[in-house]
């Protein structure tokens, strides 16, 4: 039996019982025929309650829940903090305007409750970052999670995707110094690492094999402290819609190269960062009529065309390079095109 239908058989008899009572009434009880209005009158509030009670109870209930889930914990935490101190100076209000004439004594109360209410609680969820930085910086970020492998930070923490791990750059990236936030692994992003390494699939489970020891590799020789965490979201089995939730609850970027994940992250107001997009702008700027030297070494699509690649992966189309394979020419710059799928270079050789 669904919660659903139980509160439909309650909203019925509520209602059915709020319409047996006109027979209270007296225009009523002065009826030649009040025992049928009574009846007519009970089973029409018996459907009405049927019929109204989910939009009362179930249905709100549910878009309540939903809507906790996407608000962060810190805010939600800020929110209630700031709701107990605009109640609580109310209530040292709550006597002297209690005492004045009606309908002030009455009204007023009530209005001084519900504005210090709201205002404590948009002041809390506001300024949350200036406050927590005033009572415990060590609160910073609103991290639910102690210090990262007994080192303490005031830095906000990154979360760490399947793919990014996979890829190994995060790795690289770590040892240059240029990443100094702890970094955060869902215990189902390790759960999925480990399924990935299971695959029967050769591919997938060497990919899987290698993000493990990426992730070893992390724990042993990164400078910032990298965690797993237990930390989970209850109600969704994706793990990709579950890292975006969870960076949304604690108010963390993703570190990733899931273009799809990117995309949905950033729509959902998380911050992304995305290590192809970090490739992309490091890429060597070359500019046309720079003179560069490169190894055709291959021929390409069009006719007398030759294909060289720069050391960031960049490919160089080399007008009639199809005669240089294998050879060290230099090479005078035509064209520069970015595109989704990268940037090209369009060549001539320098004769």
């Amino acid at each position: 039996m669904s919660v659903e239908f139980v509160f439909r058989l309650l909203g019925m008899v509520i209602f059915a019982v709020i319409g047996a009572q006109s027979r209270f009434l007296p225009y009523v009880q002065e009826s030649e025929h009040s025992a049928r209005i009574i009846i007519a009158v009970t089973l029409a509030g018996a459907a009405i309650g049927l019929l109204v009670a989910p939009y009362i109870t179930v249905y709100p209930f549910r878009w309540l829940q939903v809507k906790l889930k996407e608000i962060p914990a810190s805010k939600m935490l800020s929110g209630v903090i700031g709701l107990a101190i605009g109640l609580g100076v109310a209530a040292l209000l709550y006597p002297p305007l209690a005492n004045l004439p009606f309908p002030y004594g009455a009204v007023l109360p009530v209005a001084v409750s519900i504005l210090f209410g709201y205002v404590g609680t948009a002041v809390m969820v506001m300024r949350q970052r200036d406050i927590v930085n005033v009572l415990g910086p060590k609160l910073v970020g609103g991290l639910p999670f102690e210090a990262f492998g007994g080192h303490k930070s005031n830095e906000n923490g990154l979360l760490l995707d399947t793919s990014v791990i996979i890829d190994g750059r995060i790795a690289d990236i770590c040892q240059t110094g240029f990443i100094r936030n702890p970094m955060l692994v869902p215990r189902f992003v390790l759960n999925e690492l480990q399924y990935i390494a299971d695959s029967p699939d050769t591919l997938r489970r060497n990919r899987g094999r290698r993000g493990l020891e990426v992730l070893r590799q992390l724990q042993e020789d990164a400078p910032v402290p990298v965690q797993i965490t237990d930390l989970d979201v209850e109600g969704v089995k994706s793990a990709d819609d579950k890292l975006v939730l969870l960076g949304k609850q604690l108010d963390l970027p993703i570190v990733t190269n899931d273009f799809n994940l990117n995309n949905v992250a950033k729509l959902q107001g998380v911050a992304v960062l995305n290590i192809n997009e970090l490739a992309n702008a490091i890429k060597t700027v070359i500019l046309p009529g720079e003179t560069i030297s490169v190894k055709i070494i291959q021929e390409g699509k069009e006719r007398d065309q030759g294909v060289a690649y720069l050391n960031d992966g960049t490919m160089i189309v080399v007008e009639n390079g199809k005669y240089h394979q294998n050879e060290t020419v230099n090479i005078t710059v035509t064209k520069v095109l970015q595109t989704n799928a990268g940037r090209m270079i369009f060549a001539k050789l320098d004769r």
